[in-house]
């Protein structure tokens, strides 16, 4: 296998990855919104803010259980564990570094909510570090604007 080979089949095998852990991450992250919003995270009100069926949802939710990121009981609410918590403010803080920086480029809020909330879940640790660094320059440079 060729070095250009290689480097291309581990960049698709890392979007793989990504593409799977992005569904538990928008899910514990919902499941946290959905708490601290109404006080409870119920199966059909996951399925309606996710835009897919409850059988799917509820398949998921088993997935996120197995995984050891939220724990349920027949006819009860869904809660999230110590480690779908620590996901859900990880992945939330994920998204507000890129909101925060593409809203400095001056790109339209909307725009920016959308296209920070797939972009979150694909950056590297190392491009969002930099990516704060240079959003926390710019807004310095521009008066904190």
């Amino acid at each position: 296998m060729s070095e250009f080979t290689a480097r291309r089949a581990a960049a698709f095998r890392k979007t793989r990855v990504a593409h799977q852990r992005e569904v538990a991450e928008d899910y514990v992250e919902l499941i946290s919104d959905l708490i601290a919003e109404t006080g409870e995270a119920r199966l059909t009100d996951i399925a309606s803010n996710m835009a897919v069926t409850q059988p799917t949802a509820a398949k998921i939710i088993a997935r996120l259980k197995r995984e050891g990121l939220v724990q349920n009981k027949p006819y009860r609410s869904i809660f999230l564990t110590e480690e779908g918590a620590a996901l859900a403010d990880e992945t939330r803080r994920r998204h507000q570094l890129v909101l925060d920086f593409l809203m400095v480029l001056g790109v339209d809020a909307a725009v920016a909510d959308a296209d920070s909330e797939g972009m979150e879940h694909h950056i590297s640790d190392s491009t969002l570090l930099l990516l704060e660094r240079l959003t926390k320059r710019l807004r310095d440079e521009s008066g904190g604007a």
